[in-house]
């Protein structure tokens, strides 16, 4: 079964920010099953149960951040445990560059939630942990689905090409 992660973070820096989010979509070539652990939940334990079954785990740019920030946060090397794809050097490989979302649009791959950013996404978890904003979280996590079925869609089109 493949796995597909993201994380959103309250930053960049793995010494000073927390996980807010991991998103993981896994999808076994007939049907997936989204698991967004979020705030206290975003723990080892949880994300070694959200990923049973999995054998690949597939990011973009994950080798340099995904995957480091979560050894640091939670203890746990993803890339120790799991095969692990970063697509981001597959899109290179292609000479698509830049972030996942200008690759998104290199590629024709839709978005519902148009125009959001990391920055973005820190600042809605702002918005829910200090004001107790459902709505913030809300698009939060929506964004963060759309990343990790966006990673999905991202691998079957860098590999039919």
């Amino acid at each position: 079964m493949d796995a597909y992660l993201d994380i959103e973070t309250t930053g960049l820096s793995s010494y000073y920010d927390g996980i807010t989010v991991i998103g993981v979509w896994l999808y076994d070539g007939m049907a997936g099953k989204l698991v967004q652990l979020v705030g206290e939940e975003a723990n080892r334990l949880n994300l070694l149960g959200a990923l049973q079954g999995a054998e690949t785990i597939y990011t973009y740019n994950g080798s340099r951040f995904d995957i480091p920030f979560i050894r640091a946060c939670l203890g746990v090397n993803l890339a120790e445990l799991y095969r692990h794809h970063d697509l981001m050097y597959e899109c290179w490989k292609r000479r698509l560059f830049g972030g996942f979302k200008a690759v998104e649009v290199q590629l024709g791959i839709p978005r519902q939630l148009k125009g959001l950013s990391g920055f973005d996404a820190v600042l809605l978890w702002q918005r829910y942990r200090e004001f107790g904003d459902q709505q913030a979280l809300g698009l939060l996590l929506e964004y963060n689905k759309e990343d990790v079925l966006n990673l999905s869609i991202l691998r079957q089109r860098l590999f039919q090409r």
